[in-house]
């Protein structure tokens, strides 16, 4: 089932999320309901809060790379984007034990914050503990693309958006394009939850 995305100015993103037990009710559907609902809305990952569920865990498929990565630059690889096809994983209770390498630079979007993009600054390289859908505990190193991803949905479960690490200067002039969005004063083709909707809408 396609849920609705909440969008930016709702309680839920700022908020800390709760870790859950394997005794959560409906976990599988709410898995699958969460990877219809980003694949609908073409993005890499979901987190639970952007469906406003306030719970430590996230879905990614990092596909949609490694397929821009083959039309851009077929005779180069982006080093970044090794193994990318086939990062799709389920992220439980995860905690990021430590970050790595060089910080670097891209443009970053969120489902949450549509139609705006913006140049965010992460380290290259983390180490994750985490369980998966089947509650199988692992402890992974990931970088370049993956590492992003996952910096950025484990961020939402921290109640932090990408637009937070942005400059004082930078959000003051995103201002008003993203009171637009907590209003519901934007295009999209995916369903989502405004927190500010004005009467007769």
């Amino acid at each position: 089932m396609i849920l609705p995305i909440v969008a930016y100015g709702d309680p839920v993103l700022k908020k800390e999320a709760e870790e859950i037990t394997n005794e959560f009710p409906d976990l599988h559907k709410l898995i699958k309901d969460m990877y219809e609902t980003m694949y609908h809305a073409s993005g890499v990952g979901l987190a639970a809060p952007q469906i406003g569920k306030s719970i430590r865990m996230f879905v990614v498929d990092g596909s949609p790379f490694a397929e821009k990565d083959e039309e851009d630059e077929e005779d180069t690889p982006d080093p970044k984007a090794v193994g990318i096809e086939n990062f799709k994983k389920v992220f439980i209770n995860p905690i990021i034990e430590e970050e790595s390498g060089e910080e670097w630079g891209f443009q970053e979007g969120c489902l949450s914050i549509p139609k705006i993009r913006e140049e965010v600054f992460r380290k290259e390289k983390i180490q994750v503990s985490y369980y998966d859908e089947n509650w199988d505990f692992h402890e992974e190193a990931f970088e370049g693309y993956a590492a992003r991803i996952i910096q950025h949905e484990y961020d939402h479960i921290d109640g932090i958006l990408f637009t937070d690490h942005l400059s004082p200067l930078k959000r003051r002039l995103l201002t008003k394009r993203l009171q637009n969005i907590s209003k519901g004063e934007v295009k999209v083709d995916y369903k989502m939850k405004f927190p500010i909707v004005k009467k007769g809408r």
